[in-house]
């Protein structure tokens, strides 16, 4: 099989040829066709998340080891299934659900893969799909998307995921609500796709790109702003009925701080990005607000079946994505790093057949 693999912390990737892979016990094998290219391999490429404060979320410290083959978005044919990988739809594509735990603890059990302690998701812990083979440890991870375009479908399981997963930590909301988007990138402009399948009508964007309003218009947002302009605040306060959620996917300190203090009484503000630091925060204020702070990561695996189905609907309009070779997929974090990309990228593979 054919790899663009990490070999050297903060350094492009490697292509390198590897042994064919062969699944055991419950595994399957996918062929890799495409797999989306996403914003946390610029923070994994580069060996760390930004913890505020000078401190450092190390990959190596945490057991990740070099040569490492990312990517977590994966979609393809079933090539073949180990003894116990019962029901594995051989010949068929699938999208695939990367977001895999232990599998045995109480956590996993509950079906709540993504929250687990020893966590084991692809392109992380196990070896990704930015490569024309991955394996997945067992067949309930994989997802029938048929009538979904091919190259649309990888992204619904990690930025469709975890937009659908933090949206659920908003409702109950009434459609006029507004709610605030952080940051019009991939994630954003998928939030607000989802927002609009499910009913909602009032959705600002925060993004100090104004390349990108015009997506997020055409994506269903009412209102843009940029977040750096002293007025942003005072606009956003002033919104009917004021700001009952906040969705942040950027996770930097001056989009925190200004999502915080737009809420009203009661709002909710929820942080997916990890663009990473810290905040000063007003105990007393918090509890006089009844404002709450929730963290999202990914989502789960009954999350993504909700967000496919909601695809298959006809209701989740596309976000702009552009396709590329897997040769460029290092050039593409990037370009993500400069945040010089509109929308989602999503490497297609050779067929794994012909390696």
């Amino acid at each position: 099989m054919i790899t663009q693999e990490l070999t050297d912390w903060g350094r492009p990737l490697q292509q390198a040829i590897r042994d064919d892979l062969v699944p055991s016990g419950t595994e399957v094998l996918i062929g890799v066709k495409y797999c989306g290219i996403c914003h946390s391999d610029v923070h994994i490429r580069e060996g760390f998340f930004d913890l505020g404060g000078g401190r450092k979320f190390n990959m190596a410290e945490r057991g990740m080891k070099l040569p490492a083959v990312l990517g977590h978005e994966p979609y393809g044919v079933v090539l073949s299934a180990g003894p116990q990988a019962q029901g594995a739809p051989l010949g068929e594509d699938r999208l695939v659900y990367p977001w895999t735990g232990c599998g045995h603890c109480s956590v996993c059990l509950s079906g709540q893969d993504n929250w687990c302690q020893q966590p084991q998701y692809i392109g992380i812990q196990r070896s990704g799909s930015y490569a024309t083979q991955v394996l997945v440890p067992h067949p309930k991870y994989l997802i029938d998307t048929s009538g979904i375009e091919p190259s649309f479908a990888p992204i619904l399981a990690c930025s469709g995921l975890t937009s659908y997963s933090a949206i659920q930590k908003l409702l109950p909301s009434a459609p006029n609500d507004w709610i605030v988007v952080m940051g019009a990138g991939g994630l954003g402009l998928m939030a607000v796709a989802i927002l609009k399948a499910l009913g909602h009508e009032n959705i600002a964007v925060c993004d100090i790109d104004e390349l990108k309003w015009s997506s997020a218009k055409e994506m269903g947002a009412q209102l843009t702003f940029n977040p750096n302009a002293p007025s942003c605040l005072q606009s956003l306060k002033a919104l009917p009925s004021g700001i009952a959620g906040v969705l942040d996917f950027v996770g930097a300190p001056n989009t925190a701080q200004l999502g915080i203090a737009a809420l009203r009484k009661g709002g909710r503000y929820v942080i997916v990005g990890l663009f990473g630091g810290e905040i000063p925060i007003s105990l007393v204020t918090l509890a006089q607000r009844a404002v709450s702070i929730i963290g999202s990561y990914v989502g789960s695996l009954q999350e993504l079946h909700e967000v496919v189905a909601l695809a298959k609907s006809g209701k989740l309009k596309s976000i702009p994505t552009q396709t590329c070779s897997m040769t460029e997929i290092s050039s593409v974090l990037d370009r993500l790093l400069a945040g010089s990309v509109q929308g989602r990228m999503v490497a297609q593979f050779p067929a794994s057949e012909d390696h």
